[in-house]
């Protein structure tokens, strides 16, 4: 459960890292930017929401329940993926694809060890 709470709660400041890197190189007039704080805050807070119920999922030991954390999970890898060539092409912000990289390896991760844990057990008993 540890590493479910912790690769998730990793996953999260990695986003809203992104979202941070993301608003000190905006790419034009409706991105986030740090001359609009509340667009900033707006996009952290939707971010963290989403987030929760992947938080609340990863408590849980059941086989459904982590099939179902690890399904959700998979837009978070998606999007990070669609980040990177965004954040290369467009904004010219290599620093945020990095960021983004990071986050789809901790979300891969993630995923990974969702499914995973609680194989030990299963086999055991």
């Amino acid at each position: 459960m540890f590493k479910r709470v912790s690769l998730m709660t990793l996953t999260l400041v990695t986003a809203v890292g992104c979202i941070l890197v993301a608003a000190l190189h905006p790419t034009g007039p409706n991105t986030v930017s740090y001359d609009e704080p509340i667009g900033v805050w707006l996009s952290i807070g939707m971010t963290v929401l989403l987030f929760i119920p992947l938080l609340v999922l990863s408590f849980f030991s059941n086989r459904i329940v982590r099939i179902i954390s690890s399904i959700i999970q998979i837009p978070v890898v998606i999007s990070f993926l669609g980040i990177i060539p965004i954040s290369f092409f467009f904004s010219k912000s290599t620093g945020m694809g990095l960021l983004a990289l990071f986050g789809m390896i901790v979300s891969i991760a993630s995923i990974v060890v969702t499914l995973r844990s609680g194989r030990s057990r299963e086999i055991a008993s």
